[in-house]
C-alpha cells in the first residue's frame, strides 16, 4: 500500500524526470481524496493535470524518443 510518503515521493521524481525533459505539468500532484477510497488493492492516484499544446508536444516527443531508445 502506498503511503502518503511515498506517493510524494513519486510526483517528485516525476516532476524531477519531466524537468530534464523541459516539462512542467503545474497541477501534478498527489490525488488526496484516494488515500480515502476503497480501491482494491488499495493504491494512491497521481493527478496529471492540465496542460498547454506545447507542453504535450514536448511529453509527446519525449515519450516518443524514449521508446526509441
Amino acid at each position: 500500500m502506498s503511503t502518503a510518503y511515498d506517493s510524494t515521493l513519486c510526483v517528485e521524481k516525476l516532476r524531477a524526470a519531466l524537468g530534464l525533459h523541459g516539462i512542467t505539468l503545474p497541477s501534478l500532484r498527489v490525488e488526496l481524496p484516494t488515500f480515502t477510497a476503497t480501491y482494491e488493492p488499495p493504491a494512491v492516484l497521481i493527478a496529471l493535470g492540465n496542460c498547454n499544446t506545447a507542453t504535450a508536444h514536448r511529453l509527446a516527443a519525449a515519450l516518443r524518443e524514449a521508446a526509441e531508445q
